[in-house]
């Protein structure tokens, strides 16, 4: 081990499979990169815009479209840059930012809908009470404790990563750096890193998961028993929500929790690109084709837009 080469940077191994497929992934990419930043642009604007979605549930919203636009730039635009001029090589220092930004913003936007979960929760079951629970000063400090854990985990997680020593291969098979695909790199002992990557996602995604799954069981638990309460309008506010989570915990899982020995490049692409671009890409799709309220502000803000500029 004495003898061992360290290393000082790492190779991405970026797209497989020859010029022609790595244009095809470069424009697959671009264009995602592109149309999430224009969809979650366009949230931001009519969330901003609007009066009448000036509510902790579109607070949320809009904070979850900015940190959408961040986590996909931590990753995309650089594979990009890195496809046309062919240069896969990343500072030791580079990776360990790209993975502590990846981790922060992945946390932060876990512990984000779990809040818009109790937001729902709160409107729908204690009506009486949501302009009590659900303040400005509430929202604002939610937001903060949010990033503020999003922090300390990365910091945790990417701290734990760069202690041990990378001296084997310095190839990494994934078109960023993120920690599975450092672990397999190493040359120290990873049984430590792997039971804290299990234990704290089963702390942190196992509690936000249990902590939604109880929160929609109450709302719709309470919709069965008051049919009064509009079951249409719950079920288009709550199902935009549920298959925003259900997208992001599933394509997480499946990155985080899948065996560190495995190493097929087409598989970890595939999986880690459908983790760091598919949720943000479709999250404002989601949110704007399955909610009336966005619909109907978003034509709110084209006709004032028309009519001032006339």
């Amino acid at each position: 081990m004495a003898n061992a080469t360290m290393v000082t940077e790492f190779l991405l191994l970026g797209y497989p499979d020859g010029w022609n497929l790595s244009f095809l992934y470069f424009t697959i990419f671009l264009m995602t990169y592109l149309g999430t930043l224009l969809g979650n642009l366009l949230i931001i604007t009519v969330t901003t815009a609007d009066q009448h979605l000036h509510t902790p549930m579109y607070f949320f919203l809009r904070n979850l479209s900015i940190l959408d636009m961040c986590y996909i730039s931590i990753t995309v635009p650089n594979a990009c840059v890195n496809s046309l001029t062919g240069n896969w090589v990343i500072s030791v220092a580079g990776c360990e930012t790209q993975i502590f930004l990846v981790i922060f913003c992945a946390c932060v936007e876990y512990l984000f809908l779990t809040i818009m979960a109790w937001d729902r929760y709160v409107a729908i079951c204690q009506p009486l009470q949501y302009p009590l629970i659900m303040d400005a000063q509430f929202c604002v400090r939610m937001t903060l404790a949010s990033l503020l854990s999003g922090l300390l985990y990365a910091c945790m997680h990417t701290g734990n990563t760069f202690r041990l020593s990378f001296c084997q291969s310095n190839v990494v098979h994934q078109f960023f750096c993120d920690v599975p695909s450092l672990l397999r790199l190493s040359c120290s002992d990873t049984t430590s890193n792997m039971v804290l990557l299990l234990f704290s996602a089963v702390v942190v995604c196992g509690g936000c998961f249990l902590f939604i799954a109880v929160s929609y069981i109450r709302i719709f638990s309470a919709v069965l028993k008051f049919p009064t309460r509009a079951p249409g309008k719950v079920f288009s506010t709550c199902t935009p929500h549920i298959l925003v989570f259900s997208l992001f915990f599933s394509s997480g899982t499946a990155v985080y929790l899948r065996s560190s020995a495995t190493s097929d490049t087409l598989q970890d692409l595939v999986l880690s690109a459908f983790y760091t671009m598919v949720p943000p890409f479709l999250n404002p799709l989601i949110y704007s084709l399955r909610n009336k309220q966005v619909k109907d502000a978003v034509r709110r803000v084209m006709v004032r837009q028309l009519f001032s500029a006339k």
